[in-house]
């Protein structure tokens, strides 16, 4: 019942947008053509009212915990390994320093690679929805971020930049 548009849009926009986070219905409609509907268009779990806050919070947590087993915490490309857990990158055996955001940034990348990464989406997951740094911030730490890991950061083969989008990591060659 939100003003303008309803749940079932925002979520098929959601998952049309290809953003990576859970979904959780909470309506008044219980009747299973509400459900169903709802369930088919994305949403991960679907709570009718009036229901109790922790049934709520353990359906939340339940649905995390899932999705964080499911989470790789360590990635390879090329003589690269990031090591997720530990927050560091080796090259071969050698620690590669990374600034927290460069770090962030990589972790992204390699999380989404293969995939399109609208600069916009690189800005809200890296600086945060509330950071008033812009689309330049972004290239700046790629192109430092190029420096460290590209063996020839003119010619990249890792970071690849799509025009008028953002970016796409590609982690073999």
């Amino acid at each position: 019942m939100l003003p303008k548009i309803n749940g079932y849009e925002i979520c098929r926009l959601i998952r049309k947008e290809k953003l990576d986070m859970p979904v959780i219905m909470l309506t008044a409609k219980g009747e299973e053509s509400d459900i169903i509907p709802g369930l088919n268009l994305g949403a991960d779990d679907y709570v009718t009212k009036p229901f109790s806050i922790k049934e709520l919070l353990a359906r939340a947590t339940a649905f995390l915990r899932r999705r964080k087993q499911k989470e790789k915490d360590s990635f390879k490309f090329g003589d690269f390994l990031l090591d997720i857990p530990a927050r560091r990158l080796l090259k071969k055996t050698k620690e590669v320093e990374l600034s927290p955001k460069e770090f962030k940034l990589l972790e992204l990348f390699l999380k989404k690679a293969g995939k399109a990464m609208p600069r916009d989406e690189i800005l809200n997951v890296v600086w945060g929805y509330n950071s008033f740094a812009g689309h330049r911030s972004v290239d700046r730490f790629v192109t430092t971020l190029r420096t460290k890991i590209e063996p020839d950061s003119s010619n990249p083969v890792f970071i690849h930049t799509l025009r008028q989008v953002g970016y796409k990591f590609e982690p073999i060659r």
